[in-house]
């Protein structure tokens, strides 16, 4: 008997950019469940040589990525300093692998990486365990250079990235530093059991919440890069963790439709850079908010009051704010609204409908955002 259900025709993307994009909640929540102990709540790496006793003994760590990796690693920077109280510093791949490493014996130095071929980043890692360091690689790609070399690896499921632009791979890269986080924090004990089990379950309902927000965000991308695409220069603001996802927005920007894009820390814009604004200038600006965190509601209100001054320059604001914060909605700008949750995880999700804008605004101009010129997916040349 023929099956009579109807049957919902799969959708058809055209560009492999916007397919990989909408591909971001399968990703992560692949990602999650390959490492993740349902039975005892532990995060479990790919391949672990450290023992117990030498995780617990870092005392310091060195992330060495290149590009929208080397963004993820900063988002990094700030998770596993929170969590897990470990002090770490986020080098340009380029520039750590000609100098001789400083950190100390009890370092690690961490890879990240997606096609794990990265020339600059292999280069930084092998100079890394020439001084006796030890090494951990973060890539997409299973059997690459940096995931054979690597002591440690932990694998980002992301499937097949085709587009040159990162989408998926660098949400997938987010994860996966949130995950190590906590791993550190259990392993030196800043984190309890039932603290850790709470962020995971956090974590673990991202996927869903980027998948009911992906079409608004997509519609919505598309209204506002009608308005925008004949800008030539925009400027990205955030604070903090948020920092890193204002420079990502400004490369992925930069990267498919050919525009100038600058990504700023929202209070350094006081420090030169308001001098740009005028009455066409856009800003896009990242002010979401968790309001169970103390610190995250001060830089908000803080960044809140900058942008009044903003306004008062220039109307073209479109901002990546917190649901039901009427305040913001006032200015009158184009806003993508997000729901609450925990600063740390905000980032995976307020970089797609940046990652929907810049795709928006390269297909109107013309351009194929899968196949930005002069860009190749892995740059395996120094």
């Amino acid at each position: 008997m023929q099956d009579d259900i109807p049957r919902n025709p799969v959708r058809q993307f055209p560009f492999q950019m916007l397919k990989e994009i909408y591909e971001q909640p399968d990703a992560i929540r692949r990602t999650i469940e390959q490492h993740l102990d349902g039975a005892t709540s532990s995060i479990r790496l790919d391949r672990l040589p450290l023992s117990a006793a030498e995780w617990a003994g870092l005392r310091s760590v060195t992330i060495v990525a290149s590009g929208s990796s080397r963004h993820a690693g900063l988002c990094g920077k700030l998770m596993i300093e929170e969590l897990a109280g470990i002090p770490v510093n986020v080098e340009h791949a380029s520039e750590y692998g000609y100098r001789k490493p400083l950190n100390g014996a009890e370092s690690l130095v961490m890879a990240i990486t997606q096609s794990g071929e990265t020339a600059d980043t292999t280069t930084a890692q092998r100079l890394a365990k020439e001084y006796g360091k030890r090494t951990l690689a973060i890539t997409n790609v299973e059997d690459s250079t940096i995931a054979r070399e690597a002591d440690a690896n932990f694998f980002t499921f992301a499937g097949q990235e085709i587009a040159i632009p990162a989408t998926k791979s660098f949400t997938t890269q987010l994860t996966a530093t949130y995950m190590l986080a906590l791993f550190f924090a259990a392993h030196k004990n800043a984190l309890g059991p039932e603290a850790i089990r709470r962020r995971i379950d956090a974590l673990r309902q991202v996927p869903s919440t980027i998948g009911a927000l992906l079409e608004q965000f997509d519609v919505q991308a598309h209204a506002i890069a009608r308005n925008y695409c004949d800008d030539e220069v925009f400027i990205y603001l955030g604070r903090d963790v948020h920092y890193a996802i204002a420079l990502e927005g400004a490369l992925k920007l930069k990267e498919v439709s050919y525009v100038h894009a600058e990504g700023y820390p929202t209070g350094e814009l006081r420090h030169g850079p308001t001098a740009l604004l005028d009455e066409n200038l856009p800003v896009v600006a990242i002010v979401t908010r968790d309001a169970s965190d103390p610190e995250s509601v001060l830089r908000y209100e803080r960044s809140r009051s900058l942008l009044r001054e903003v306004h008062q320059h220039s109307k073209r604001l479109i901002l990546i704010a917190s649901q039901g914060d009427e305040e913001l909605r006032k200015l009158g700008t184009s806003c993508f609204l997000l729901p609450e949750t925990n600063e740390l995880l905000l980032p995976i999700v307020e970089v797609v409908p940046l990652q929907l804008l810049a795709y928006h605004i390269a297909v109107l101009k013309g351009f194929n955002p899968d196949r930005p010129r002069n860009l190749v997916k892995a740059v395996t040349v120094e």
